[in-house]
């Protein structure tokens, strides 16, 4: 199992002394937990850390939630949440759920509106809480968590304490605190696991079981590409390569990136993907705009601007050679709708082929391109696909002289929040700053 990466440009000329060096260094500085932000640096060998046991447990609780519910409700934002949407609906199908309980997702968004309407529905449900947060003060799932745990007590009464499941840190922490003295079951979030570079763990781990998907798989991509992408080799290492030409596009002129794909179950990837790369290199007034597209929808809107507007928009294309299912186009006689120039093309080499023009179409008006290929969308690529992308991305950042690991902007406006509802603690802690 393994990525292709293609280049529009020549690779070789990259390949300075100057970007040998640095890369050099960073492989270094990620090897021994030296770097800026090493601290969180416990994804680089958690595929192959992970216990069993830990699989286990993950696995016998998702079975024990699948007997008691059909309903799990995941409560978390950024990646306490995304990275379980990207797997669930790169893996589901469209309209048939196989899934033994149904997912929703809430504490994404601060609507009183869809909480509302959410705990309406549940009436008819039997249900299970997972609520995902690492300290447990974070404002959005922390307020859905005071409603959806206020509905489970008065529901459930003291049953509540065993449908509500807590994936938090290990030591510390108001939910951890709160799972104690209520009794909750609980999963770690590693203290060396950044919550954008958590999908791999319990975080995405436990509704991905519920959903009924192998876990064991998922961890076994992920550790084939740990062993792959942890090679010091420029020429073969994709996730090297993708991280030196997002540099180099950069430098050029080019500080938006584009991911794009056909397939229309990976936009929550797509959604991931832009969580990643954004907070981990979007600081000092440094960082590529990761945007997105869905084609063939986007050809016929964004396309435009892609193609003409300005040249600030390099691309990156992510394919998967085999679909599970397909179309296949058969020849008629009267050809009314004209489409037997089509005959014997399925609907995924169509895509292939829609692919190759657009791709031809912007790099004649002068977009770069790049091209990630995996064979195909299962647990097992899905993992290797994730540690891929986060591998890349702390290159990346490292080449900025970017630490990938914090978010110091997104605490900002959290602080302003607290300033604005006049939280005690923020108004506390303001005052002793200014002493």
């Amino acid at each position: 199992m393994k990525i292709s990466l293609q280049y529009s440009g020549n690779y070789s000329k990259l390949l300075s002394s100057e970007i040998h060096h640095k890369i050099q260094t960073i492989h270094h500085l990620m090897a021994t937990r030296s770097g800026t932000g090493a601290d969180y640096l416990g994804w680089v060998d958690w595929p192959h850390s992970i216990h069993l046991e830990s699989l286990r447990e993950i696995q016998e609780t998702a079975d024990k939630i699948c007997e008691q519910s059909n309903v799990l409700i995941v409560i978390g934002i950024g990646g306490s949440y995304i990275g379980s949407k990207a797997m669930l609906e790169a893996l589901s199908t469209n309209f048939e759920s196989s899934h033994p309980v149904e997912i929703i997702f809430a504490g994404h968004l601060v609507n009183g509106s869809y909480l509302k309407r959410l705990m309406h529905y549940l009436d008819s449900k039997e249900v299970t809480v997972n609520v995902v947060s690492k300290s447990g003060t974070t404002t959005e799932p922390a307020i859905a968590f005071h409603f959806l745990r206020n509905y489970m007590e008065n529901r459930y009464g003291e049953e509540a304490s065993s449908r509500i499941i807590v994936t938090t840190d290990e030591n510390e922490g108001t939910l951890r605190s709160l799972a104690i003295e209520k009794g909750y079951k609980r999963f770690v979030i590693p203290h060396n696991i950044g919550g954008r570079y958590s999908v791999l763990t319990a975080v995405g781990l436990l509704p991905l079981a519920v959903a009924g998907y192998d876990i064991h798989q998922l961890i076994n991509g992920a550790k084939s590409a740990a062993e792959e992408y942890s090679k010091l080799d420029l020429e073969k290492n994709p996730a090297i390569q993708y991280a030196v030409i997002r540099k180099h596009l950069y430098d050029s002129g080019y500080p938006v990136e584009i991911l794009s794909t056909f397939e229309s179950q990976l936009k929550y990837v797509q959604e991931w993907w832009k969580q990643l790369f954004a907070e981990s290199e979007g600081k000092a007034g440094k960082g590529i705009f990761p945007t997105s597209v869905l084609y063939s929808t986007d050809l016929h809107s964004l396309g435009q601007y892609i193609q003409d507007g300005q040249r600030i928009v390099f691309e990156t294309c992510l394919l998967i050679e085999k679909v599970q299912e397909d179309l296949t186009f058969v020849e008629t006689k009267q050809n009314m709708d004209q489409l037997n120039y089509l005959n014997e093309v399925s609907l995924h080499e169509f895509n292939h082929i829609c692919y190759k023009a657009a791709s031809l179409a912007h790099l004649q008006g002068g977009v770069p391109q790049i091209a990630i290929t995996i064979e195909q969308i299962d647990e097992e690529h899905l993992g290797h696909l994730f540690y891929f992308f986060m591998m890349a991305c702390a290159y990346s950042a490292y080449l900025l002289d970017i630490n990938p690991f914090d978010q110091p902007g997104v605490e900002e406006y959290k602080m302003n929040i607290f300033k604005f509802l006049k939280k005690p603690a923020y108004s506390y802690n303001r005052q002793l700053q200014t002493k």
